[in-house]
Parts: C-alpha cells; structure tokens; sequence
C-alpha cells in the first residue's frame, strides 16, 4: 500500500517496493487529488512488479500520458522502465531477438511466426523503432495484409494475433507503453468450411493406384483411412506402436504433446488401414522386428509431401482438394461418426467435440441420397408399421428391414434384439 504525505502542501508518495524497501516519489505542490491520482497507479505498478505482471490497462494508459518529469521520478524509483529502449530498441531486432529466444517452441511454431515477422517488417521496416508503431498503425497494417498481400482473412486474422502476441511481449518487458495492437477485433480463426472436402472412397482408391510405392501407399491410406496428421504422426509411428493381433495403433502427436495426457492416443487397425501396414511389414524385413523403428523411412522430415501428393493425385486423373491432408482427416471423421459416438470418434482422431463440428465433420451428398431414400418410401414405412400392429400379444413379430431416419442407417429388428449396421460410408460396424 502506498500513502500521501504532506509538508507546507507539497505532496509526497510513500510505497514499499517489491524488494522491500521503502521509497518516496516527491509530486511537490499539487492537488490532493491529483495525488490521490498518482497513489494509485503507483499501487498498482508497485504490484505489478511484486507478482511479475503486467498493470492494469489503466495504469498502462496513464504511463503513456504523463509529463516527462514525474515519468522520470518512477524511472528513479524502478515503477518504470526508461522510455529510450522503446525509442532505440527497433522492430526488427526486437523480433529477431524474441522469435530466437522462444526455444521452448516447435520448429513449425518458429516458422509460422517468421511469416508474420516478415509482414511486419516489409509494412514498417527494420528500422522502425518499437516505440513508435501506433493503434491506427496496427489497423492499417492489417488492412494492407487483406488487400495488397492478397491473404485469406483466415491467414490475416491468424497473423494480427501473432502480431498481438509479439507486441504483448515487449508490453510486458516495458519496451512500449501499451500494445497497439490490443484494440483489433476480430481476429480469432474461423472456420472456413468452403474448403471442406470429402474425399470419396473411389478417389481413394484411384489414389492408391497412382502412388509409386509401398510406403507413399501406407502415408495416404494412415491420412485417409487412420485420420492421422500428416506428416507429424506419420514419421513418429514406430513398429512396436503397431499391434497386428490386438489390432490396434498407438499414435504419438507431437502436435497436442504440450497438454496434459494428449501425447499419444490409441486406435483401432481399420480393416482398410491393414493390407497397407502389411506390405510395408513385409518389405521392412527385419527391421519391422525393432519396435523401435520408424516406419516410414523414405520420406522422412524435410520431405516436400504436399507437393508430392499433389503429383500422385494428378496422375490419378483427380483435380486436387483445397486442404490436402486435412480433408482426408476430416474425411475420415465423418465417415466414423457415422457408426460409433462421437466422443469416441475424437479420442481415435485426436480433437475435440468442439473442433470436430467447427472443422471437421461434414454433410456430404451421402448424407442427402439416404435422406431422399427414406423420404421416397412412406408407403413401405407405413405398411411395416402396420403389419406390427396387427400381431396379437404374445405373437413372435416378423423381422423387418427399412432404413432409417437417422443418417442412413439400417435398422433390423426381432422381438427385444436389435442389430445397427452402418453402410452409409461402406463401415460395417455392429452395435
């Protein structure tokens, strides 16, 4: 807590210090408001400092805006940081100096921020010192991102947060009074479902024909038929991960590694996903028999694979989907949670809920012809559920078949068991 002293009416603020002592900031002759003011933005950088946060916006505001003199008094008294590193601390050293720092980061991280540095410094220049980018600056840097970039809003609202993030940083080392780019709104990533694609299994398979090898086979069927990312969990599978006799998968997601308890995963070995796991077994020879070794092995990190793949589907004679990878996971998404429930299809993929009915799931023509089939058969529903109300009590009822309401599912029934098979998608599944 801090407090007003008084002497012949020049004011004075005491406070206690986060190291533990106790100093004095001389205001002179002023108001008591006006101290009362200034008591309480020095409690609250006095705090600040104590707990290792930032101050309120505020206090951070007001910072901005008072005179030199009592800016240098806080200076004296370490509740701020010199204004000169703002003004000789430029935007690209500072960029460079944290985007290096951060080794506790991805590589992929690290890669993605470099395209936002590279924006920033293209619009305001290295040599722009940090100090000096303003809110109206901020704003017009994202409506140049939209227009002379020629980027998708999904891409300019990604890199404005990247751009907030960085800005937040040296809010928080005291390089800059505020973040200029606090005040921009709107730039959560949406979802773009324009680029939703579903990859059917007959384009798969024209896929598969057209790969060059054993192993490009095993990269895209784990993609479509085993929703794994791509490359990240591909070149992290291991032979010992595989269980042919249990059939199942552990996956390790370098992705989600950074959460409690989402570094792994287990799924099932798909009847589609196994002939290929297979070949590639049996060409590996000896070394499938090391749990410790990768599968995939040609086509490791630094591998250009969109590229690659864009070729493979070329050859099959297919025009190439929006999202390569991705629409094949969310392909197989889709075609799961057809047959099991959803909270179980998203342990197997490895997302959650929320993200799956905001990025993955999708309504396909599949979905419409089981619609239109069920729509264009009343009379045989009508007549099936007559037939069961005819039946006296006690009667064995017949055995009906009639498809579903429910996305194309067919329902059999006999008495009190009843069996679901999923055939929607060509996933055969009991229930």
């Amino acid at each position: 807590m801090a407090s007003i002293g008084d002497e012949d009416g020049r004011k004075r603020i005491l406070f206690m210090a986060p190291d533990g002592k106790r100093k004095t900031i001389r205001l002179g002759k002023v108001a008591k408001r006006q101290a009362e003011a200034v008591k309480v933005h020095v409690e609250q950088l006095a705090n600040a400092l104590g707990t290792n946060t930032a101050p309120p916006l505020a206090t951070t505001q007001w910072l901005s805006t008072i005179d030199a003199k009592l800016y240098a008094k806080l200076v004296a008294v370490g509740l701020a940081a010199d204004r000169s590193p703002a003004l000789s601390t430029t935007l690209g050293k500072f960029l460079d100096d944290y985007i290096a720092g951060r080794r506790d980061v991805k590589k992929s991280t690290a890669t993605v921020w470099g395209h936002t540095r590279r924006c920033l410094i293209r619009y305001f220049g290295a040599k722009k010192a940090l100090g000096e980018v303003t809110i109206a600056d901020a704003t017009k840097w994202r409506r140049w991102l939209a227009s002379s970039q020629r980027l998708s809003d999904s891409t300019v609202r990604r890199r404005c947060g990247i751009a907030r993030q960085f800005f937040n940083e040296a809010a928080d080392a005291r390089l800059i009074a505020e973040n200029p780019f606090r005040k921009l709104k709107g730039i959560g990533v949406q979802s773009n479902r324009e680029r939703d694609y579903f990859v059917t299994r007959d384009e798969a398979a024209k896929v598969l024909d057209a790969c060059p090898d054993a192993e490009w086979r095993l990269i895209f069927a784990l993609s479509r038929f085993g929703g794994l990312r791509c490359p990240s969990e591909h070149l992290a599978l291991r032979w010992g991960d595989v269980d042919f006799v249990e059939g199942r998968i552990r996956v390790r997601s370098p992705k989600t590694e950074h959460h409690r308890g989402k570094g792994e995963r287990t799924i099932p070995l798909f009847a589609e996903l196994r002939p290929y796991l297979e070949d590639a077994r049996d060409l590996a020879g000896e070394r499938a028999d090391d749990p410790a070794e990768p599968i995939i092995i040609r086509y490791r990190a630094g591998a250009n694979l969109r590229t690659q793949l864009e070729r493979v589907i070329g050859r099959a004679g297919l025009a190439t989907w929006p999202k390569l990878f991705q629409n094949l996971r969310s392909t197989r998404e889709t075609e799961l949670a057809e047959a099991f429930p959803i909270h179980v299809v998203c342990e197997w993929i490895g997302n959650s809920q929320a993200v799956a009915q905001k990025h993955y799931l999708q309504v396909t023509d599949a979905h419409f012809e089981a619609a239109k089939k069920a729509a264009q058969n009343p009379a045989q529903q009508a007549a099936a559920r007559a037939g069961m109300e005819q039946q006296g009590a006690g009667t064995e009822p017949h055995i009906l078949r009639g498809i579903s309401q429910n996305g194309g599912m067919d329902k059999i029934s006999s008495g009190r068991h009843k069996t679901r098979t999923c055939d929607l998608y060509g996933v055969n599944v009991a229930l």
